[in-house]
């Protein structure tokens, strides 16, 4: 949709917001289209960009080209990860407006100047110098079912392949009694499912006050916020896991038994060139242990395929990991060299052999979540309607359902046989 040029502070036009990347991106997302709106900016799109992988930039330069040219006459606005690391690489694309960093972008008064046309075309400041996350109270995401609260953001470790501390800075956690307050207020808007996110929040509680840590604030939302009906946790780094976050997955059912684990590797020399805190064998550990804890448990997993110098031997033991671990939810990224980084500097792999990796991680993980999918048939399980057709279950696997039911509401379900990537279901007469 494309507003006239002179509705910039047209009460009645809205600002686009357009975002890449991952779920602190998303609930970041919906933080600048609150400041935006109160500042009256209504013709302008604003991109988040993500800075993950090469790629991931490339992608968003493409974007932003491809927005201007669909929008010529709002402002453009870009922001994120890729305008933290890079912000000269995309003031120089023709027709952005302004650039603004990661910490500038969640300030009122950025969207203030913004609208008074007083900010700098670049306003990016040095992210190692946050040392604060604010918390951001949000009571919407467009959609009823789920939402995202920012327990922590920044990361303060050095894996070789990474950008994305130069572009989040150090780690920094919202103290919890701010947190459970955000998730009380969502529950009390009517989210049954609250998803827990940051950059490592494994690494919550570290700079804050006493002792607490990512499962002891599990414990607290749980206890404090009775009426929230599921918790889920986005990527974590099991080499991290508190005793307090093993005995919540143990003991507490509404922690939804899906854990997206930041693996990287299955190859003991390729961790260690990452710089990674885990073994092969520690991951394994982990896995098994979860599972003994909570056998209804599924795993995803991050995993880098044709990082420097892996030969295919140690290709294979990557590979290898996904039944090791019983993976079920694969992201695979073909590694690609970020400017700045250690491993950009070590002998890399051919780009033909990457993608190939990749894409037989891909496969390989296709399959695994296909005999996941098809293990449930005819199982009664209870889902949560993220559409009207579609629900979810507590291990996030998507079912289409035989009759329409509200956003939000949970019904208990009989599953059917697998459909590509979800299931089919009968819901409950």
């Amino acid at each position: 949709m494309t507003f006239p040029n002179d509705t910039l502070n047209d009460a009645m036009s809205e600002p686009q917001i357009v975002t890449l990347g991952c779920r602190l991106n998303a609930y970041e997302s919906e933080v600048m289209r609150r400041h935006a709106a109160g500042a009256g900016l209504g013709d302008c799109v604003i991109v988040n960009t993500c800075a993950v992988t090469g790629e991931a930039v490339r992608q968003a330069e493409q974007a932003i080209r491809k927005l201007r040219r669909e929008r010529p006459g709002a402002r453009l606005i870009v922001t994120g990860c890729a305008a933290q690391i890079e912000p000269e690489r995309f003031a120089g694309i023709d027709g952005v407006d302004h650039v603004i960093g990661n910490a500038e972008k969640l300030a009122p008064e950025t969207f203030r100047a913004l609208a008074t046309e007083s900010l700098a075309r670049v306003a990016v400041n040095d992210i190692m110098s946050v040392k604060e996350t604010a918390l951001h109270m949000i009571d919407g995401f467009g959609s009823r079912a789920r939402a995202y609260v920012e327990i922590q953001n920044g990361c303060d470790h050095r894996c070789t392949f990474c950008i994305i501390p130069m572009g989040r800075g150090p780690s920094r956690s919202v103290p919890a009694g701010e947190v459970v307050s955000q998730v009380r207020k969502l529950v009390e808007a009517g989210y049954p499912e609250i998803v827990l996110t940051g950059v490592d929040i494994t690494s919550y509680g570290a700079d804050l006050p006493g002792r607490t840590s990512l499962g002891r604030l599990v414990k607290q939302i749980l206890a404090r916020v009775p009426e929230l009906s599921r918790l889920r946790l986005s990527s974590i780094d099991q080499v991290e896991a508190d005793a307090h976050l093993m005995d919540a997955i143990a003991t507490e059912p509404r922690l939804m038994p899906h854990l997206h684990l930041s693996m990287q590797a299955g190859d003991d020399m390729i961790l260690k060139r990452m710089k990674r805190r885990h073994l092969r064998d520690d991951a394994i550990r982990f896995c098994n242990e979860v599972r003994r804890l909570r056998p209804d448990v599924v795993f995803g997993a991050d995993l880098i395929a044709g990082f420097p110098t892996e030969t295919d031997d140690m290709f294979e033991n990557t590979l290898d990991l996904v039944e090791s671990c019983g993976l079920t939810y694969l992201h695979v990224f073909p590694f690609s060299p970020r400017k700045g980084t250690p491993a950009a500097r070590m002998p890399q792999v051919d780009r033909r052999v990457v993608k190939e990796r990749a894409a037989r991680l891909r496969e390989k993980g296709e399959a695994a979540h296909a005999r996941y999918l098809d293990r449930l048939e005819g199982r009664r399980i209870e889902i949560l309607m993220e559409r009207e057709d579609v629900g979810r279950t507590p291990q996030f696997a998507e079912v289409r359902v035989d009759r329409k039911a509200p956003v939000g509401t949970f019904h208990w379900a009989t599953l059917g046989r697998r459909d590509g990537r979800r299931l089919n279901g009968m819901v409950d007469a």
